[in-house]
């Protein structure tokens, strides 16, 4: 064990959950009505509480267990059998190893909330995240980082599919699956409504970027110079994808919005994620000033001309933001073309067949969707019996 790495990846482990809760949570929940705001709350922190128990127990051992197919690691470790404070992976305690990966495991179904807030049932998101990290995210994982058929000395050869934080595991997945649930939901009954508070989302914005220093900085799993660079390349890319974001906002519509301007920083984020470990300072700002227009004209294809309402941009932001950048380590000469676009390709209809498989078996157990009146009200109070304001204020 060495001691330095373990209280880096401590660090890190933190830092992730930050992300999720409160930052993730907060973004979002400035972007809905005032009436969803403690809908979207809960989502995130139920969420976080459940994808820990199911990592705890099949998830990891799905992705990180000893099975030798190539497919999935099999159910050595289900609830951590045979793992003890003295087991390791690598330099660290194994159990830290876990928790890291557990944090991934919450932020990536957490991450999807965004494509149905304001008009989906809350026992469907239960099951719904809860079997999707099972059987789509989890062996996602095995096949890239578990060391499955995707990965080195897979069926791309010696250089697998190159990956260091989840641009492929965390963000395309992701983002496939809310495009695909948010077309089955159709959209809300009033979308014109502006965010309730902007706020809210630069807060979270920010405690998001915080975060993400310990999601592609932690994913070294060393406290070295790897792990220093990818935390610098990370900021450099969310600072120009904000500034490239605003510009581009401001030469299409006259004016640079708040809300503009840190979606921008979390494209940049998404797209630097899958690539943080393979590219430097210089790297990082290409990808970072073509992300923040590529994320946002995806936001208005979505939106204007394919017309799905993906709510809170989740594809547009993330799905692409995570496929950009796993290209861009090809492009930068950090993995093969072969690989890279295979990777995309494989992990993009396995995740299209599961998540609509998952979609259809959860919307048979509980209702998909809440019914007008509960849409009209808000979901706080007719799902939740709660609100966060004062009708007669």
């Amino acid at each position: 064990m060495n001691g330095a790495d373990t209280a880096w990846i401590i660090v890190a482990t933190a830092l992730v959950l930050f992300m999720t809760l409160p930052g993730l949570a907060l973004f979002y929940g400035g972007l809905v009505r005032a009436r969803n705001v403690l809908s979207v709350f809960m989502h995130c922190y139920a969420i976080a509480c459940l994808m820990s128990v199911l990592w705890l127990a099949f998830g990891y051992t799905i992705a990180f267990g000893s099975g030798t197919s190539g497919l999935w690691g099999g159910l050595d470790k289900m609830f951590l059998n045979g793992v003890s404070a003295d087991s390791l992976s690598g330099t660290l305690p194994e159990v830290l190893f876990f928790a890291f990966q557990m944090t991934f495991a919450i932020i990536t179904p957490a991450l999807i909330v965004g494509a149905y807030v304001e008009r989906v049932g809350f026992g469907f998101i239960l099951v719904f995240s809860g079997l999707w990290m099972l059987l789509c995210y989890a062996p996602v994982v095995h096949w890239i980082w578990g060391g499955g058929f995707l990965a080195d000395g897979g069926i791309f050869g010696e250089t697998g599919v190159k990956d260091f934080a989840g641009g492929i595991v965390v963000h395309e997945t992701a983002g496939i699956a809310a495009l695909i649930i948010a077309f089955y939901l159709g959209p809300r009954k009033n979308r014109a409504i502006p965010p309730h508070n902007p706020g809210y989302v630069m807060i979270g914005a920010a405690m998001l970027w915080v975060g993400w220093f310990g999601f592609n900085g932690g994913s070294q799993l060393a406290a070295d110079g790897g792990a220093a660079m990818a935390l610098t390349v990370t900021h450099l890319s969310a600072a120009t994808a904000s500034l490239s974001w605003a510009l581009w906002e401001k030469i299409k519509y006259g004016k640079a919005s708040l809300v503009g301007l840190v979606t921008g920083t979390i494209a940049g984020l998404a797209s630097i994620t899958p690539a943080s470990g393979f590219v430097g300072p210089v790297e990082a700002l290409i990808i970072g000033a073509i992300a923040g227009v590529l994320c946002q004209e995806m936001v208005n294809l979505v939106r204007n001309k394919i017309q799905i309402d993906d709510t809170l941009d989740v594809f547009a932001v993330h799905g692409v933001g995570g496929i950009f950048g796993t290209l861009m380590i090809a492009v930068f000469g950090a993995g093969s073309w072969a690989a890279q676009l295979g990777g995309l390709v494989i992990v993009g209809i396995f995740t299209v067949v599961v998540t609509i498989v998952v979609v259809k078996v959860s919307a048979a157990i509980t209702s998909l969707r809440v019914d007008l009146e509960s849409e009209t009200n808000g979901l706080d109070l007719s799902v939740h019996g709660e609100r966060a304001y004062d009708m007669n204020s």
